[in-house]
């Protein structure tokens, strides 16, 4: 019975991943953008660019703060990663309790 669970819960967190693709890509590509934007902040060495990196900053942050939907795969993505690993370990359970049979 346990087995069936974790089997339903990862079909339904995959579920949940696929739909929510799209905006995790949207999510990693502004999270990458507000990361480039603040290296480039760091290394700026006019008042100028720093304040057009602060604006790529801005606008890096502020897509990934739209992007909550990207949240729920975010957490479908563990959800799905740790009822994995519960089935593995109940499936090298089983295993172990085989061989004790023998």
């Amino acid at each position: 019975m346990k087995t069936f669970l974790l089997i339903s819960l990862a079909v339904i967190a995959s579920i949940i991943l696929l739909a929510n693709l799209g905006p995790m890509i949207m999510l990693v590509i502004s999270v990458v953008l507000a990361y480039y934007g603040v290296k480039q902040f760091i290394l700026a060495n006019t008042t100028g660019k720093k304040v057009g990196w602060g604006i790529v900053i801005l606008i890096g942050v502020s897509m990934s703060l739209s992007n909550i939907p990207a949240l729920i795969g975010v957490v479908a993505l563990v959800v799905l990663y740790y009822s994995y690993k519960k089935y593995q370990e109940e499936k090298e359970h089983q295993d172990y309790l085989d061989w004790d049979k023998l």
